[in-house]
């Protein structure tokens, strides 16, 4: 259990105190996670909304098993085919889940920033969506999970956001963390799914707005009722 002195009575001086303390841990190479510093903040909350406790690099929260917020559109097109998802491939130098498939925007939640504003500048920098489109994303829920790996544990929590596309619309990468995007068809989605192309929180999205499309059913996918406990799990850490 990881206890912070009383004298850093506010969230300006546990976040000042946490930076220095990380600081040193990265320059000494103290745990791998840390090497992908990314000089971005995220806020620590007990509940998401409350006011923040302090603030943190965003590549040590895992250290501290503390809860990551982000947020993942569904991008969309009706056309003669039916409806088509655009998917993107993650580029091969990604730090985590390189080259597996990606919503086609999706980032992580900075501190001090909404999570509106969060998707409208993820689908910019990912997919050059204009500004006034991704502002017509609608938020459609978001599903938590927890995971861990030898980089630490993962509490989070993604919001949805589902967008049609106009059809003559095509994605470009600006960031460099997109390699590719395909239009595919549902079932070319769920082909990928089910092989585990798909980077797994990716997965959990597509699979949601398959179900609220009314692409899968009790019926003809009888793990529905997994696949939807699976996208809401809960944490609960015992207090000292």
């Amino acid at each position: 259990m990881v206890k912070l002195s009383d004298s850093l009575d506010t969230a300006l001086k546990r976040t000042q105190m946490l930076a220095e303390i990380l600081a040193r841990w990265r320059d000494h190479d103290a745990h791998p996670s840390l090497r992908g510093w990314r000089n971005e903040l995220h806020s620590v909350k007990t509940y998401f909304h409350e006011d923040p406790l302090f603030e943190i690099e965003r590549v040590a929260t895992s250290l501290f098993g503390v809860k990551q917020y982000g947020c993942h559109l569904n991008g969309f097109c009706r056309t003669e085919r039916g409806l088509l998802m655009w998917i993107g491939r993650r580029a091969k130098t990604k730090p985590t889940f390189p080259s597996k498939l990606d919503n086609i925007a999706a980032g992580g939640l900075p501190a001090g920033m909404s999570v509106k504003d969060c998707i409208v500048k993820e689908c910019a920098e990912e997919a050059s969506i204009p500004e006034q489109l991704a502002k017509q994303a609608k938020p459609v829920g978001c599903i938590s999970y927890l995971y861990h790996n030898e980089l630490g544990v993962f509490p989070e929590t993604q919001f949805m956001f589902d967008l049609e596309l106009p059809v003559t619309f095509k994605p470009f990468n600006t960031d460099g963390e997109t390699s590719d995007f395909y239009l595919l068809t549902i079932d070319e989605v769920k082909e990928k799914v089910a092989l585990g192309e798909f980077k797994p929180n990716c997965a959990l999205v597509i699979l949601s707005f398959l179900i609220r499309h009314g692409y899968m059913s009790p019926d003809t996918d009888p793990f529905l009722p997994l696949f939807l406990q699976e996208m809401h799990s809960t944490f609960k850490f015992e207090e000292a």
